[in-house]
């Protein structure tokens, strides 16, 4: 039994494949990274120059930001839902794109 084990934790969860890159970072991986409660201003300040995916190509968290409405974010899924209702949902294009 022992050597099923092992052969799985050899094997990779995930195949990763060889597809063009994409510029910039998910929304939610961003959003992740602080801690909720959170202002927009502060936000801004902390991960503004962040370039971020969407499906009209890539864009720094700033150049979105004043397109929300809220300025202040309880939740981090509130937070990463305004931010998708601005920039939209999709699919994001590649870099060579």
């Amino acid at each position: 039994m022992a050597d099923d084990d092992e052969e799985k934790e050899e094997a990779p969860a995930v195949e990763i494949g060889d597809g063009e890159p994409v510029e910039g970072a998910p929304i939610a991986r961003v959003a992740s990274r602080l801690t909720w409660p959170k202002e927009r201003s502060e936000i801004d300040r902390l991960e503004g120059e962040t370039t971020i995916r969407t499906p009209d190509g890539p864009q720094t968290l700033s150049d979105v930001l004043p397109e929300t409405s809220t300025t202040y974010y309880d939740r981090r899924q509130g937070f990463v839902d305004e931010i998708e209702s601005v920039v939209g949902t999709g699919p994001v294009p590649t870099a060579d794109e």
